[in-house]
């Protein structure tokens, strides 16, 4: 692959729906947590806080044959608890593979009587040699990696 192509960002948005079995307002408090949430995060090793709302974090992924290690920001970006909505910016790097990684996620939790529906629309662009994988193998990475974070999320608030 040459190089112009290889360095190309690749775009790619994401949607996820789960249901948590806990009340909204548990949900929320967790999920607008950073350090928290991130607990919940398969892989995430690392967050500590580098201002107010703003993490540094590192985040180990294996995405087909190869294991990222992305260390980067992650920033609490807005939040609206009437509305049960909430924005999440990451930018990461992995300096091994050389590529980086750019994420807004918008999160929206609907109440369900004693559950909660969590929906999460994400924005992400994707460059250098980690830009290299198809849209299907990050569809299918991001699909577990949700289904793990929603998991946990109910362990945790059980």
């Amino acid at each position: 692959m040459d190089r112009a192509r290889a360095h190309r960002a690749r775009l790619v948005k994401l949607e996820h729906t789960a249901l948590v079995r806990a009340p909204r307002t548990r949900v929320w408090k967790l999920v607008t947590d950073v350090p928290a949430a991130a607990r919940c995060v398969p892989g995430v090793a690392a967050v500590t806080p580098s201002g107010t709302g703003k993490y540094k974090g590192s985040l180990l992924v294996q995405l087909g044959p190869v294991r990222l290690v992305l260390d980067g920001d992650v920033a609490l970006t807005a939040t609206d608890e009437a509305a049960g909505k909430a924005s999440v910016r990451a930018d990461a790097k992995d300096s091994r593979l050389g590529g980086t990684v750019r994420a807004t996620m918008d999160l929206t939790l609907v109440d369900k009587g004693e559950d909660t529906e969590l929906r999460i629309t994400s924005d992400v662009q994707i460059a250098g040699r980690i830009g290299e994988f198809g849209q299907p193998v990050i569809q299918r990475k991001a699909d577990q990696l949700m289904t793990q974070f929603a998991e946990c999320l109910a362990r945790t608030l059980a």
